[in-house]
């Protein structure tokens, strides 16, 4: 009897060790699923989130509303525009530039130029970088233009009186949507590079 349970061992303790191989890999295999999952829907939301920062910031850099007069008078970065009552329509003159218009107008052109190049760095390490690579290039180019956006709304806000170069009280102007949309450009641009620094291509 006892031979014929030794014998028997052997064969139990491989069945055991078959089993317990099984389960260690279909662990692994769930675990490197939800990674990879999770690094898709990472990649998709910083995608998306990049092109939709771009755009918003591409608007506020060239679109007619930084600054406001009563419906009746817009300023940008680059005209400055007057609605006609007679025919109703905007005449638009080129601004009068300042010093510190023209630092304005270089850091929006800088930023927008640096996230440019920052999506397209960012597409070809998705097809060029070895597994377990870093964004570090992308998000220093996201970094640098969120800095370069902050830099410019921060001058604007406090320059505007020079910039606008107007005898008008500006109490009775505000700020226009342009203006806004550089604001909320900057915390999504650094919070994107802050996102591509950490990123880490899993594939």
């Amino acid at each position: 009897m006892k031979r014929r349970r030794e014998g028997r061992r052997p064969v139990e303790d491989t069945e055991n060790n078959t089993r317990l191989q099984t389960k260690v890999f279909r662990r692994s295999l769930g675990t490197t699923t939800q990674g990879s999952t999770k690094m898709a829907f990472l990649l998709m939301f910083v995608t998306v989130l990049h092109l939709v920062t771009l755009a918003m910031l591409f608007i506020a850099t060239m679109e007619k509303s930084w600054w406001s007069w009563e419906d009746i008078e817009n300023r940008d970065l680059w005209y400055k525009c007057t609605y006609e009552n007679a025919t109703e329509t905007w005449l638009c003159a080129s601004a009068s530039e300042s010093e510190w218009l023209q630092s304005v107008q270089a850091l929006m052109i800088l930023s927008v130029v640096l996230s440019s190049i920052s999506f397209m760095v960012f597409l070809g390490q998705l097809f060029t970088m070895s597994k377990g690579g870093l964004f570090y290039f992308t998000g220093l180019c996201q970094l640098f233009a969120g800095f370069a956006a902050f830099a410019a709304v921060l001058i604007y806000t406090f320059q505007r009186r020079d910039i606008l170069q107007d005898a008008r009280v500006l109490e009775k102007g505000h700020f226009g949507y342009c203006y806004i949309l550089a604001w909320v450009c900057v915390p999504l641009l650094l919070i994107s590079g802050a996102l591509y620094v950490h990123l880490r291509k899993r594939a």
